[in-house]
């Protein structure tokens, strides 16, 4: 069975060896004091070879006496030099609350001693150890949670969503939150969303040919899908050169219902291959709107007269007035934000047009919500609409 050491107070030890050079015998002191001689023995020349300094007590490191002034003073300074580098690692935690201040403590432990860290930066033991089982409180996990989603609908939707579509999201999503309170932790989280670009008009309107009045003016809800359909054309830069993105837009859903990218801009390449898409996938009504801007491509007879053949009524935009095609050019400003301008490189004809079909037919029409729709996209307003539709029926 193993010997069990038996540990003596360096009071004891110093008090031993002085009385053994009272009874000038290490035998004699020994049996007095119940200690083996060997024991003593040591003692004494241990105390021979540091005086006052041979017995300072378990963890501490043994000097001469002399040169104890000295070792304190190194004490005190390697003492402080670990406090001065706990706080200036652990000082921006301090007035970051609770959770982040053990959560550094918690991290660090296997390099600082833990009460030291604990005294340095203001944290009672006691707080950290009830942190330890239960790291976050009831509010503090709720937040967690609730700036977990606002980063998630953030990133979902491009990062060109601000406090208010969020909060709309949200609603969506279950939580009850004011769109201030989403702005306020928008800022802390370092959220913002990116600014629009000004517009740029590039449409051509000094021409002869045929030109329409201005039907729609601006009326841009409608109730029916089919009834009012709007175009625009826009320039792309590509590389080396332009590319030129044609698209029709029912007012009812919002959709791309047909759209074309070409590497010129003649009737035949724009205006033409778009308008036909749409009306592959989606019905002409008798007396559907057509409204554009003035451009040649729009006013010239090739277009007009497939328009006709459809008994489409032409609308066009008064001249400089880009509010009065504000849905179109609304959508080119939201493509190029949210898409084009993203791209660190300017990309080849062949990579715009994934790029845009992606975009066109898998977000925008798709999951891009709308506040003209009631904050629902495209699809989903469609869905719930025909829903709507067969129970009436």
């Amino acid at each position: 069975m193993k010997e069990n050491i038996r540990h003596y107070d360096p009071i004891f030890k110093e008090n031993a060896v002085r009385l053994s050079y009272l009874r000038n015998t290490v035998l004699e002191t020994a049996e007095e004091l119940g200690i083996k001689p060997k024991m003593l023995s040591k003692w004494r020349s241990t105390y021979l070879k540091f005086g006052k300094g041979s017995f300072p007590g378990l963890g501490i490191k043994r000097v001469y006496f002399e040169n104890k002034e000295i070792y304190e003073l190194e004490k005190k300074l390697t003492d402080s030099q670990l406090r001065l580098e706990i706080l200036e690692k652990g000082l921006k935690y301090m007035h970051q609350g609770k959770q982040v201040l053990c959560n550094f403590i918690h991290q660090n432990r296997d390099k600082y001693p833990l009460l030291k860290m604990c005294e340095v930066l203001g944290a009672s033991h006691s707080t950290y150890d009830l942190w330890t089982k239960q790291p976050y409180s009831k509010r503090e996990t709720r937040i967690y949670l609730l700036r977990k989603e606002i980063t998630s609908i953030f990133f979902e939707f491009k990062q060109h969503k601000g406090s208010i579509l969020i909060t709309r999201e949200l609603f969506k999503r279950g939580f009850q939150i004011s769109d201030t309170q989403v702005s306020f932790h928008m800022t802390q989280l370092g959220l913002r969303s990116i600014v629009k670009k000004k517009f740029k008009a590039t449409t051509n309107s000094k021409h002869n040919l045929c030109i329409a009045p201005n039907i729609l003016n601006r009326q841009f809800k409608v109730d029916k899908p089919s009834k009012v359909w709007v175009s625009d054309i826009t320039y792309i830069r590509i590389d080396r050169r332009f590319s030129y993105l044609t698209v029709v837009i029912d007012l009812y859903d919002r959709k791309i219902i047909g759209w074309h990218l070409s590497s010129g801009l003649s009737t035949k390449v724009t205006t033409l291959p778009a308008f036909e898409k749409a009306i592959a996938n989606r019905p002409v009504t008798e007396g559907l709107i057509f409204h554009s801007d003035k451009g040649i491509q729009y006013a010239n007879k090739l277009f007009t007269n497939k328009l006709a053949e459809y008994n489409c009524k032409p609308s066009m935009s008064r001249t400089g007035d880009s509010y009065d095609n504000a849905v179109a050019e609304s959508f080119f400003n939201t493509l190029k934000r949210e898409a084009i301008y993203k791209q660190k490189r300017l990309l080849t004809t062949t990579e715009m047009k994934i790029l845009i079909r992606e975009y066109i037919e898998k977000w925008y029409n798709k999951k891009r919500i709308h506040s003209s729709l009631n904050y629902k996209s495209p699809e989903e307003f469609n869905n719930i609409n025909h829903e709507k539709e067969e129970d009436t029926l």
